[in-house]
């Protein structure tokens, strides 16, 4: 069984530094450059699996759309077309589409009359989506975070680490640049930092 935490990084912009940084010296920090060109965006879905710490089958791309998402999934399942998925996601809407509901259907062979998005069935509303998308019974489910608490989901911090070790001070001149050191960062930390994370918070009452 493979359980992932999934989600969406949207906006990473692709900033080109005018100036490079100059390294550090006696006495002096560091100086990076503050000025940039901007070449656009893009988003990253990632797949945090919460066992290994490893991020699997990430996807780079311009939108963060319902098919965007559906196809990221496709994707993520062809890699273990045997195996049992639980996807862990927040409350966001394509993450209950009903085109996500067909995909997950047809991939677990399941033969049932879906009905129609607005009218009827499984189909029908959000909250029909989600109830059979989060069924215990089929190959591929999902567990949604409550409302306003998707910093549960743990590719979260993982995405912090991305910010903070990659992103703050890098300079990309183009798209594509910017997602070739993204897929290699991820090979990076794959290969020397991934670890399972470990939760610090032990379920006192926070004091305000």
């Amino acid at each position: 069984m493979h359980v992932v935490s999934i989600d969406e990084k949207t906006g990473i912009q692709a900033l080109e530094r005018i100036h490079a940084d100059h390294a550090m010296s006696k006495g002096k920090l560091e100086l990076h450059e503050f000025e940039y060109k901007r070449h656009g965006t893009q988003t990253l879905i990632a797949n945090f699996e919460v066992a290994t710490g490893k991020v699997i089958c990430p996807t780079l791309g311009d939108t963060r759309t319902e098919d965007d998402f559906v196809a990221h999934i496709r994707a993520t399942v062809s890699t273990d077309t045997d195996a049992k998925w639980v996807f862990i996601a927040d409350q966001l809407n394509t993450h209950k589409s009903a085109s996500l509901v067909t995909c997950v259907a047809e991939l677990c062979g399941i033969k049932d009359v879906l009905g129609e998005k607005g009218k009827f069935g499984i189909l029908e509303t959000m909250a029909s989506r989600a109830t059979f998308l989060q069924c215990p019974d089929h190959r591929i489910r999902f567990v949604y975070t409550p409302k306003h608490c998707s910093w549960l989901n743990q590719v979260e911090i993982w995405f912090g680490i991305l910010s903070r070790r990659l992103l703050k001070r890098g300079s990309f001149p183009s798209t594509e640049a910017l997602n070739q050191r993204i897929l290699a960062f991820i090979g990076f930390f794959n290969e020397t930092l991934a670890k399972p994370f470990r939760w610090t918070y032990i379920g006192k009452p926070l004091l305000v």
